[in-house]
């Protein structure tokens, strides 16, 4: 009997597409997430559409770690207690029940979990932080923002450099540098951290650019950039995913552990 693929759950965009006044529904989801999944990760990437919350544990027990993606809406501001700032921005209201549920789910039941852009911003508000939702208008903050006019390959360019927590987990993924260039493709960003989390990178602003879930079973880390792109390219972008990709395999072999120990128990008792 072959062994089943290592599987990782990318909640999918809920999106309306179409001509104005003619537009459908789609559920979407990256290429670039999906394959770095695939190709970084070494894992098989999975969607389960209109999985709704009370799926959750059950979705859970049938994959090995859960990636939350960036997308071009933002979390709702009404989830740490403020108004919309820019009504023309997209907002993901379906998204949001379903992520800010499924972080917490993860934390509790040890599934290795990475957020990037809005999967960071997830992660942090629903552990409690809130977001700044205009960063470029925030005093002595950076324009994060990439340049919307120009082709794929110069906005996911190298922007601004990272400062990491001496000692952390990401400096090791950089080869033991202090600092790395990364892209920048955000509005929003962090503004409270939630106590619940570890501030593991900085901008030279400030900005918390990545952190990890504070007393985590197993990975449990977040990152506002997006080593996604490309990640196979850059050392320190296939690091992170080639880390995810191990705890996910370690939670798997545990899985299957499990699986082969109920079906022995039943078959002994039978």
């Amino acid at each position: 009997m072959n062994k089943p693929p290592c599987m990782v759950w990318l909640p999918a965009d809920h999106r309306l597409m179409g001509d104005h006044g003619h537009q459908m529904p789609f559920l979407l989801l990256g290429d670039k997430y999906a394959r770095a999944v695939k190709v970084g990760s070494q894992a098989q990437p999975v969607m389960f559409p209109l999985a709704d919350t009370g799926q959750i544990s059950e979705l859970l027990a049938l994959v090995d770690g859960v990636m939350l993606t960036g997308s071009p809406s933002n979390v709702h501001p009404s989830h740490f207690n403020e108004d919309v700032a820019d009504p023309s921005l997209p907002l993901d209201a379906d998204r949001d029940l379903l992520t800010l549920a499924l972080v917490k789910a993860c934390v509790h039941e040890g599934i290795p979990l990475l957020g990037i852009c809005r999967g960071f911003q997830e992660i942090n508000v629903a552990l409690g932080g809130t977001l700044h939702q205009r960063v470029h208008e925030v005093p002595g903050m950076m324009d994060h923002r990439e340049p919307k006019a120009a082709p794929p390959e110069e906005q996911y360019a190298p922007s601004h450099s990272i400062r990491f927590a001496p000692g952390s987990v990401f400096q090791e993924w950089a080869g033991g540098n202090a600092e790395t260039q990364v892209n920048s493709l955000h509005g929003q960003g962090i503004n409270r951290l939630a106590a619940g989390l570890e501030p593991l990178a900085h901008a030279p602003d400030g900005l918390v650019e990545a952190f990890a879930v504070r007393g985590a079973r197993t990975f449990a880390y977040a990152v506002q950039f997006h080593p996604e792109w490309r990640c196979w390219e850059t050392p320190f972008y296939a690091a992170i995913f080639d880390a995810f990709g191990r705890a996910c395999r370690q939670r798997m072999n545990l899985r299957l552990q499990a699986a082969d120990l109920a079906r022995s128990g039943a078959s002994a008792s039978a």
